[in-house]
């Protein structure tokens, strides 16, 4: 699961995550890190467009917690990709994203891996190597995390027909 901040102009006009120019840059950095939009779900911190586009306020963040923590609910991720400041700070609160970005941490039995907004880089171009690089790490950090999921899922009986039944680990995205 990736938490961005809050819809931008094309987002709200399509009703979509990510879908104007920071989102092309997303899908780009997805692919280096191995992934597909589509293996993947997107999500924001304020699920309402602020106005002028300015940074969402803590009220406003607060109001809309309860529909991000239902979709992690439903969604019952195993990692969870924080894009920018704003979805960073519920996990890493006084953090800085300078210092913590790429770096993964548990953190309330998820696998959180603060990084840096794709529209940082459009900003800042001297970004763009370092946000790249994370994405880049992210294969690696999913097969360890199914390597360990695995190696402690216990076998299923042959006596239990239900628990054969379950998906394993290894046939589950972590997204």
């Amino acid at each position: 699961m990736f938490i961005g901040e809050a819809p931008g102009f094309n987002e709200d006009k399509q009703g979509r995550p990510f879908v104007g120019a920071a989102g092309q840059f997303l899908e780009g950095l997805l692919s280096a890190g191995g992934l597909r939009r589509e293996q993947v779900y997107i999500a924001n911190v304020v699920k309402c467009r602020p106005p002028n586009n300015r940074d969402p306020l803590p009220t406003e963040i607060a109001a809309c917690k309860p529909w991000l923590d239902q979709q992690m609910e439903m969604l019952r991720p195993r990692v969870v990709v924080t894009l920018g400041r704003f979805s960073m700070a519920r996990w890493f609160p006084g953090q800085s994203i300078s210092r913590i970005h790429g770096r993964p941490e548990e953190r309330d039995g998820l696998t959180v891996v603060p990084m840096f907004h794709p529209a940082a880089a459009l900003h800042q171009q001297a970004l763009k190597a370092t946000i790249t690089e994370d994405f880049r790490r992210l294969p690696k950090l999913l097969e360890q995390l199914r390597q360990v999921d695995t190696a402690s899922q216990p076998a299923p009986s042959d006596s239990d027909p239900a628990a054969a039944a379950e998906p394993r680990p290894e046939q589950l995205s972590l997204f």
